[in-house]
């Protein structure tokens, strides 16, 4: 297929897809259904991994010999949440100017489904060496949630990959390392009393601030670490982001939660943060708090885990992206992509997709069409190299 038609045929594609409203918390299935019947089109099976309730669902399929381990092109489907009367125009008609093409998930990350599925043709003219597999996933913006599942069946029902190309916004840059969001709750027990009685409670406010000054010298300590200065900021994050507490002005608060992060480089470990905060909870805190109220606690739960990614220094998937990119070196992101899941689980992984990161997450959000162009020729090489 002549470039100029793939682009078309992507751009094309890109209205559709960004005319199904998969914002996270709304089903997906009308999309999985669109690019079912599409691949289908073109002679192509489609797998499912669905939600115990049907309304979700992943997408694998395979273009090529069935007994060998391909190349899996990875992206999501869903997209965050859009606030109408902040945009120019309706989310979810793209809506093309001045070389740019505005939508919801245009950028992240249905440009790269687009390209994807404009490629298929392509791939299937090609006698392929290496098949390709197509791989999109459900709800990762909420915490790459939705491929674990998928994940789960490799090597099983689904053909397990011989590496992954995640498409994420990257400008087309190969990105072989990235940071990985780890969350914890935490919920402080301490005991109501009338304030002007404050002897006879336990303020949880009070025990959360001691909580969170001691996540700040942890906070300071990783600003501290030797820097990765392919990342921004160059060192690991902590942040508390969350906080709730107390019922009125005149009542000794007795239930307080928030929530902290960690923004995770390769290497750290995170699960030390969680030990080093919980014994101070158990040393500093608790037995002050249980001489009053035997009933006092402090509880941290982890929530929701992405790992940091980070290629191994000779995978073949990141040289065989810069050669198809055309680049020399890879870069780092502070983001968080699916990417750590599939190495985690032994499928070696890249990231490199259209669109610009700083355009994700916003009120008109936008990829250009030279990135759509450019992701056309990538996959265009990258059926070059699987046929060759």
């Amino acid at each position: 297929m002549p470039k100029a038609q793939a682009t078309t045929s992507a751009i094309d594609l890109l209205r559709q897809l960004v005319s199904f409203d998969t914002t996270s918390h709304k089903s997906n299935r009308e999309l999985i259904s669109f690019v079912e019947a599409y691949l289908a089109g073109h002679g192509i099976t489609s797998q499912l991994v669905p939600t115990e309730d049907g309304l979700k669902a992943s997408l694998f399929a395979t273009i090529g010999p069935e007994d060998v381990p391909g190349i899996g092109l990875s992206g999501h489907t869903d997209v965050v949440p859009s606030d109408p009367a902040a945009w120019t125009s309706d989310p979810f008609t793209v809506r093309e100017e001045n070389g740019r093409l505005y939508g919801r998930g245009t950028a992240d990350m249905k440009g790269y489904l687009a390209c994807v599925l404009a490629t298929v043709p392509e791939f299937k003219r090609r006698t392929l060496k290496v098949p390709v597999h197509i791989v999109f996933s459900y709800d990762e913006e909420t915490g790459c949630t939705g491929v674990r599942p998928m994940i789960a069946e490799l090597g099983d029902r689904l053909a397990k990959p011989r590496a992954v190309i995640v498409g994420e916004p990257t400008s087309m840059t190969v990105v072989d390392a990235h940071k990985g969001p780890v969350r914890w709750h935490v919920e402080i027990t301490g005991r109501a009393a009338h304030s002007s009685m404050a002897h006879l409670g336990v303020n949880a406010i009070s025990v959360a601030a001691r909580l969170i000054g001691e996540l700040g010298a942890i906070e300071a300590e990783l600003s501290r670490l030797p820097p990765d200065p392919r990342f921004t900021p160059p060192y690991p994050t902590l942040q508390v982001t969350e906080i709730e507490g107390g019922i009125a002005a005149n009542i000794v608060p007795a239930i307080v939660n928030f929530g902290f992060e960690v923004r995770a480089m390769p290497g750290l470990d995170v699960d030390a943060i969680e030990k080093r905060l919980a014994a101070f909870a158990e040393s500093e805190c608790l037995p002050e708090m249980r001489r009053l109220a035997p009933e006092a606690d402090i509880v941290i739960r982890q929530g929701n885990r992405v790992p940091p990614f980070g290629a191994d220094k000779t995978s073949e998937v990141v040289s065989l992206a810069l050669k198809l990119a055309g680049q020399n070196e890879t870069g780092a992101v502070s983001y968080a992509t699916e990417a750590g899941l599939f190495q985690g689980a032994g499928v070696p992984a890249v990231v490199c997709g259209p669109g610009d990161i700083a355009q994700a997450h916003t009120a008109d959000e936008w990829i250009a069409i030279t990135e759509i162009e450019r992701c056309v020729a990538f996959l265009g090489r990258l059926a070059d190299w699987a046929e060759a």
